[in-house]
């Protein structure tokens, strides 16, 4: 009798692009997980761009990892190892633009994908969100999605526009924190509210500067207001002379020093309001409340002219974190600091939430290596 294929252990050569917005450390974030996780899983081969050297560092690039700053390098190599049956091939997470620009990667990738696919190769494409939802690329992305053996989405919405695939938690969530003690009663050390707001919304109302800073007071909080992501930087000076607060400010440079001193500061906060994902995100991971305080109806949305977008309450949704966004338009600054106390009440079950998503993140680390690395013996 024919016994079963046995499996066995393949570890090839993983090609993944780490290029991102070089002035946002939650690219950061987002890239360096997934390439924590891959590295068990086979040799890396990253693709990285003009990126400065402060944003290669805060990826955590090792000595083992072959580093390019050449697409055409990077893209020739990776047919070259596919060629020969090496090669597996890893999308990066994080937001993609559904338009002809915004989804170079997964159409220009596809001649790679496709000899991948044919030389017993994978394709994995774990933590993508969309940014909109038209109908034509969607079709566009057809080819790419057929030729993955896996494909995680972050958000629900993500998931049912492009009708393949199943959801995850955001990578970002999966960062465990230098914070040994982050689920400690509020009295141990939490004496800071955070702020960060992008610079391509509208500025925060009076009742919104008045609600963040009455909450402030009442909780015997110190305001500092920070820098994420470099173009916000001039709001994060102003917000912080609004809000009689101090401010963390960013010149560009140092992306993996500038990431240590915001996680130092969100050790300290019991809360944080953003209308940045990744902000929220990493405060989170540290043991800080999340508060999506939306100043107008598009806040959430990817830029000013957009039509509203849930971004954050999806993303939250998708770690099984609800309730974290608060549309701030037409209420009073007491009703502002109101609905901030409610969430500071839910801290317990919010880092409880928080846990359960890391669980199920390690999941996903498991299936990804075990798509990367088993195959049937021929």
């Amino acid at each position: 009798m024919r016994q079963p294929a046995a499996k066995q252990r393949m570890l090839r050569n993983i090609f993944v692009p780490a290029r991102g917005q070089y002035d946002n450390i939650g690219d950061i974030l987002l890239r360096r997980q997934l390439l924590d996780w891959l590295r068990a899983s086979g040799p890396l081969h990253v693709y990285v761009g003009e990126a400065p050297d402060g944003y290669a560092d805060g990826l955590g690039l090792g000595p083992d990892d072959v580093q390019y700053r050449s697409f055409r390098r990077w893209y020739l190599a990776a047919l070259a190892s596919a060629a020969h049956g090496r090669a597996s091939y890893v999308f990066k997470p994080g937001e993609i633009q559904l338009t002809l620009i915004g989804m170079k990667e997964h159409l220009a990738m596809l001649p790679v994908l496709a000899l991948v696919r044919a030389r017993h190769g994978r394709v994995a494409r774990v933590g993508v969100g969309s940014r909109n939802f038209a109908p034509l690329p969607r079709a566009l992305m057809g080819p790419s999605i057929a030729l993955s053996n896996v494909s995680l989405w972050r958000d629900a919405a993500t998931a049912g526009y492009l009708r393949q695939g199943s959801i995850m938690p955001d990578l970002a969530f999966a960062s465990v924190g230098s914070n040994q003690t982050r689920d400690a009663p509020e009295e141990q050390g939490r004496d800071v509210l955070v702020v960060s707001m992008r610079s391509d919304l509208d500025y925060p109302s009076l009742a919104w500067l008045a609600g963040v800073r009455a909450v402030a007071a009442d909780n015997g909080l110190e305001i500092w207001c920070v820098t994420q992501v470099l173009r916000d930087d001039d709001k994060c000076g102003q917000l912080a002379t609004d809000l009689g607060g101090q401010a963390l400010r960013w010149n560009g440079t140092g992306h993996d020093e500038q990431e240590q001193r915001l996680r130092a500061l969100y050790r300290r906060a019991a809360l944080a309001v953003s209308d940045r994902l990744h902000v929220l995100v990493g405060a989170l991971t540290e043991g800080a409340v999340p508060a999506a305080l939306l100043v107008s109806a598009n806040s959430d949305a990817a830029n000013s002219g957009a039509a509203y977008s849930d971004k954050i309450a999806r993303h939250f949704a998708a770690a099984g974190l609800h309730d974290v966004s608060i549309a701030s338009a037409g209420l009073s600054a007491d009703e502002i600091a109101g609905r901030l106390q409610n969430l500071l009440g839910r801290r317990t079950a919010i880092l409880a939430g928080l846990a359960e998503a890391q669980q199920e993140l390690q999941t996903v680390r498991r299936l990804l290596d075990q798509v990367l690395t088993t195959e049937s013996v021929r």
